[in-house]
């Protein structure tokens, strides 16, 4: 069943406030999206400072309401920080702890997870930040668990991204786990993004050059997608590479960020939430056309990733609800 209210996302804004992250949230909750078919965010700019802040370039944003608005967010995202070592104002700190304490989900890109370890939020938590920040965040707050080449962590309530652009990614992430794999993978067509990326992957990959002209990483990954169905071995890949085996292992993990096995279970996950999403086909069947040849050995590796079983995925976000499971 599908989400009738997804709740008020504040987006918190304060002088200094860096204007992309500020943007992404702006963009991933706040805009319109009439053409998905869902009731989407109620979005609201709540004023660390006052009703009026300045982000970088000289943009002026205004705020709707003080940190007291706080206490009505389903979630509550909070840019990268003005100044790593300055503590947040206490007011802001309380009301974060509050939220946190009642249930609400805190989304922090780059920065922003310096704000948390002020609240004493990251306390016993796993989180991220910008790979410039890691060795910072994990003197100033000891007590976190800081992991340095992941693209997003969620620990319970708490989302923690590192860069700007991985911030796209775990919005995408909190979108898809309100709407299903559909609408976040149409929010991220809109938004002209790759179809979206897990937090595993690493925050800096290299982007190697092709053996060969003519043969890219991105036609490989464009020809196993279109044959997910069927096994796929590491040596037909890497001779579509025009490499070794070895040569194009290295390869593809500097490139995308893990191993060939790995991004495949990640794209056949994927291609299984629309399947489930989008039909009634049985789940043996889903299975099957994901590249898995015994429905229970499916069954255990979506409940492993994705957290449910398929027919509870299927009851969630399908379109004529649960079959075949």
């Amino acid at each position: 069943m599908r989400p009738t209210d997804p709740g008020i996302v504040a987006v918190l804004a304060y002088d200094g406030l860096c204007t992309f992250e500020y943007g992404i949230a702006i963009e991933l909750f706040d805009l319109e999206r009439p053409e998905l078919g869902v009731p989407w965010y109620d979005c609201r700019i709540v004023g660390v400072d006052g009703r009026e802040a300045r982000g970088s370039g000289g943009v002026q944003v205004r705020a709707h309401a003080g940190v007291a608005a706080l206490r009505h967010a389903r979630t509550i995202v909070v840019p990268g920080w003005r100044d790593r070592a300055e503590p947040p104002p206490e007011p802001l700190l309380r009301e974060l702890r509050r939220a946190v304490a009642r249930g609400a989900r805190v989304l922090t890109i780059c920065s922003g997870a310096f704000v948390l370890g002020h609240a004493g939020l990251l306390d016993g938590r796993r989180a991220t930040t910008h790979w410039r920040y890691v060795a910072e965040l994990r003197t100033r707050f000891p007590l976190a668990t800081v992991e340095d080449d992941v693209l997003y962590v969620e620990d319970g309530p708490l989302v923690t991204s590192a860069g700007s652009a991985a911030g796209m990614d775990a919005g995408l992430h909190l979108i898809r786990g309100d709407f299903g794999a559909r609408v976040a993978n149409m929010v991220a067509r809109r938004l002209v993004m790759p179809p979206h990326r897990e937090g595993g992957q690493a925050q800096y990959v290299e982007t190697p050059v092709a053996a060969r002209p003519g043969r890219t990483m991105a036609q490989v990954l464009d020809w196993a997608r279109a044959r997910l169905d069927a096994p796929i071995a590491i040596e037909t890949l890497a001779e579509r590479a025009a490499m070794s085996p070895r040569t194009f292992l290295r390869h593809f993990e500097a490139s995308v960020g893990s191993s060939p096995l790995a991004w495949l279970q990640r794209e056949r996950m994927a291609r299984a939430r629309e399947l489930l999403e989008t039909g009634a086909m049985p789940v043996a069947h889903v299975a099957a056309q994901c590249g898995y040849a015994s429905p229970e050995t499916f069954r255990a590796a979506f409940r492993r990733i994705v957290g449910v079983p398929p027919g509870a995925y299927r009851a969630r976000f399908g379109r004529g609800g649960r079959t075949g499971a």
